[in-house]
């Protein structure tokens, strides 16, 4: 029993670890750029695209890396299953079509649970970078310059 807790927590470990340098790289590279500065529909939108991009391909690495383990532990019969079973656990749909063997079955929730705090880790930061594009925006429209680094309220949008 010791022994697939430890697992478990190597798991959820290794999935903060990929969240969170995903995240650091995505924030270093918005600052190098100066991507919360950014004005205008075209620049907002494809930055918009890129976030959501590298935020999937974030989850997809996480999903990933349950699915290896899943494979690799003999847990599942083949790598295709691994990965889907994944994939379905992680984002919570969960069709039930394929079960863990009993002794690893803990992980199913574990891995939805991961899902679920990760997606809304990305949630958090998707709004937060579109509510700062979108009040630069709107700041430079009535007269005023974005200021990156500035926080922004929603009395600094209504002025």
């Amino acid at each position: 029993m010791l022994m697939y807790i430890l697992i478990a927590g190597g798991l959820v470990s290794v999935t903060m670890a990929i969240h969170a340098a995903g995240f650091s790289a995505l924030l270093r590279a918005m600052m190098r750029s100066r991507a919360l500065a950014t004005t205008g529909f075209w620049p907002v939108t494809r930055l918009a695209i890129g976030l959501t991009c590298w935020l999937v391909l974030i989850h997809l690495v996480e999903i990933v890396a349950w699915g290896l383990f899943y494979f690799w532990s003999g847990c599942l019969p083949d790598a295709e299953s691994a990965f889907y079973f994944s994939g379905v656990t992680y984002t919570t749909l969960g069709y039930g079509e394929l079960l863990l063997p009993k002794a690893w079955r803990m992980l199913a929730p574990l891995e939805a649970l991961m899902g679920i705090l990760m997606c809304g880790l990305s949630t958090g930061l998707f709004f937060a970078f579109l509510v700062r594009l979108i009040g630069n925006w709107m700041l430079r429209t009535i007269g005023s310059e974005p200021h990156a680094a500035a926080p922004m309220t929603t009395s600094s949008i209504v002025r």
